[in-house]
């Protein structure tokens, strides 16, 4: 499925923060829980994703850190802070209202 490029931006700030939600995370975690949320709809890329986490983390709403993988490998967690679980809040309202008005709308035009 083709998804336009409004809506994914539109929902990738509180998809993001409702996976860091879960626990911290590193980015290839987070591109396959995206694609696993979305049965698959959804590819993101790096390109996507990493300009999205520095701009959630300059403003404050994850942040992040390095850890050390079983691989022994170093990946950088991104953790969200209280200011992101606020901003999700505020995301989720949003997010509520839209979802009931378009439901009323489409289940209203299905009946006729």
């Amino acid at each position: 499925m083709n998804i336009d490029k409004d809506l994914v931006a539109a929902m990738a700030t509180p998809l993001v923060l409702a996976i860091l939600l879960e626990g911290p995370s590193y980015g290839y975690a987070i591109l396959k829980r995206v694609r696993e949320l979305s049965d698959g709809d959804l590819e993101w890329t790096d390109g996507m994703l990493y300009p999205l986490l520095h701009r959630l983390e300059r403003g404050g709403s994850v942040e992040s850190e390095w850890r050390d993988s079983e691989a022994s490998r170093r990946r950088k967690y991104y953790l969200i802070t209280e200011a992101g679980r606020a901003q999700l809040a505020e995301h989720r309202r949003q997010w509520t209202t839209a979802n009931r008005t378009l439901g009323g709308l489409w289940t209203q035009a299905a009946g006729a």
